[in-house]
């Protein structure tokens, strides 16, 4: 495993982390899909036990402005945390095309990673994840893999590969991945840092305000002289309760941390506000210069539709403020507005669901999260129809774009941060081969030209400057070469295959979860932080639930029969 993979190295910066709130989402046309209905009790994490019986005090007085825990009878009707609100977004799998039809294939980069975590708890939690919680881009890309960094001035180094399907016989696994610069401590820019924290009713839970304040505790200690930290927390109303204080108070920033008390309805919309007006208030030019917003996302008074929290989040992007959604808390989580809002304000998204998520986050991969090397990023890719004839892009569904989006620099597309790994797999049909679409009766009769034989595609990055200007571009000719595949190339393969498994499968044929786990087992190498193996645990656990499900329903079966 390479030793600059962008977790490894610990880095002394500040955060803007907002802590939103916690309120079905208004909008009755967002594509939300509810969580399955049986409440499970979730896992304990030892690593919380200390800081649980926060969640359980009074409000108590304190030296630095805070709110006073409201009774939960106040603000939420009996039942409030007993009934399932999980919503997701339901998005199709990309569809099928055809090379002659549709050679070019053009998508927005995506670093997020929330997808694969709240998955995780899902799981742990003894419950199969609804379809909407998959999205296989994030599952892959949680992984750190072994790329090029770049070598010719660029901000990116580009690794192609091409092996067989582990799943399809007929068909071939391109594997594109792009790797950001790294960058030390010392060459990151000052930060300007807002803690905006949502107090509301329902983040008095384990899973909620106790785990963000673990949460916040990791994140001072990489504080610089030269970082600025502001706290804003909302519930019915919002409040600022600390004022851009110097990272060098470390002292006083865990003391206005540690008086959070949580009790309240969720005005969301407000806090963030306040966040943004706090934000510019300590502006710094040519800094970072970002909100973290941790939230169950349940916003419940106020302004709480979707359409205009995300325009919100547009809006303030442009004064140069971005905005990164962190997600905590169960039951009521809307990770529908947590991932979009983060795409909104050129940020990114993380689920934290135990405290070494947190650490890997806002500590070990603090740089990626910050330092954005990269803006407006997209990929391209133009498949030669003399080498393949259909090809699906698996995952990115969210975050595809028009083929006259990509020379478009006012259509906005992901950030990249220092570090970051960007990867994305097509399955291809080779020309030839049995593919997944019938041949058409009156279809074009002319054959293609036979041009470029060697080469398979042509990948396109382009990008800005962070500072932005006229986008940039990469181009990278894929050799039609197909080789045994890499560890990295099995492993992201068997990612790739469990997401797809957990959804309907309907690609991946004979290819079960055993089949799954076995290629994850071999593909694990020099595991140093555990979390291939961790992956391979969860495919276990998923053949034991769904296994547990088929049991449950056979006798209903029958009985129909």
């Amino acid at each position: 495993m390479s030793r600059s993979l962008p977790f490894l190295r610990p880095v002394a910066v500040g955060v803007l982390l907002t802590v939103a709130g916690c309120g079905v989402s208004s909008n009755p046309e967002s594509a939300a899909v509810p969580a399955p209905s049986q409440a499970q009790p979730s896992i304990q994490h030892e690593a919380l036990v200390a800081d649980s019986a926060l969640a359980k005090r009074s409000a108590r007085p304190a030296p630095i402005a805070s709110f006073a825990a409201l009774p939960a009878s106040e603000s939420y009707p009996q039942g409030y945390r007993d009934e399932q609100r999980e919503q997701y977004q339901a998005l199709a799998d990309n569809p099928i095309h055809s090379v002659a039809e549709a050679p070019v294939s053009t998508f927005s980069a995506d670093v997020d990673t929330g997808a694969y975590a709240n998955v995780r708890r899902l799981l742990n939690q003894g419950r199969l994840p609804p379809e909407g919680a998959v999205r296989l881009e994030e599952m892959v890309n949680y992984f750190p893999y072994n790329y090029a960094l770049p070598s010719d001035g660029s901000p990116f180094g580009v690794t192609t590969e091409l092996a067989a399907t582990p799943w399809n016989p007929h068909t071939r696994l391109l594997r594109i991945g792009i790797r950001a610069s790294d960058r030390s401590v010392a060459e990151l820019a000052p930060a300007n840092l807002v803690f905006l924290v949502d107090v509301s009713g329902s983040m008095d839970r384990r899973e909620g305000l106790p785990l963000v304040k673990s949460t916040l505790k990791l994140l001072v200690d990489q504080l610089r002289e030269q970082d600025r930290v502001s706290l804003v927390v909302y519930a019915g109303e919002s409040r600022v309760v600390l004022e851009p204080t110097s990272g060098r108070e470390k002292a006083r920033i865990r003391s206005a941390i540690e008086q959070l008390t949580a009790g309240g309805s969720t005005a969301g919309a407000s806090g963030i506000e306040l966040a943004y007006q706090m934000a510019q208030q300590a502006f710094i030019p040519k800094g970072i210069n970002r909100i973290l917003l941790a939230t169950d996302g349940d916003f419940n008074v106020g302004v709480s539709d979707f359409d205009s929290l995300k325009q919100m989040a547009v809006d303030k992007r442009k004064t140069g403020i971005s905005l990164t959604t962190l997600g905590f808390g169960v039951d009521n989580y809307n990770e529908h507005l947590m991932e979009q809002l983060a795409d909104a304000g050129d940020g990114n998204y993380a689920y934290i669901d135990n405290l070494r998520e947190a650490r890997k986050v806002l500590v070990d991969q603090l740089g990626s999260t910050l330092a954005v090397v990269a803006k407006n990023v997209k990929l391209q890719v133009e498949f030669n129809p003399t080498q393949v004839s259909e090809y699906r892009l698996l995952g990115y569904e969210n975050r595809a774009l028009k083929r006259e989006d990509f020379s478009n620099d006012k259509v906005d597309a992901g950030e990249v941060g220092a570090g970051h790994t960007v990867t994305a797999l097509y399955e291809i049909v080779p020309a030839g081969e049995q593919g997944w679409l019938e041949p058409l009766r009156y279809g074009k009769s002319d054959a293609p030209v036979a041009t470029n034989k060697g080469e398979l595609a042509m990948l396109r990055v382009r990008y800005q400057q962070p500072e932005g200007g006229k986008s940039l571009l990469i181009e990278r000719p894929i050799a039609n070469q197909v080789a045994p595949a890499s560890e990295d190339l099995r492993f992201a393969a068997a990612v790739a295959a469990f997401s797809q498994q957990l959804k309907d499968a309907r690609y991946t044929g004979d290819f079960g979860l055993k089949d799954t786990e076995a290629l994850a087992r071999g593909a694990r190498g020099d595991d140093r932080f555990g979390l291939r193996n961790e992956f391979v645990q969860l495919v276990e656990l998923a053949q034991s639930l769904r296994s547990s499900t088929a049991s449950n329903t056979l006798p209903t079966e029958r009985r129909i029969e």
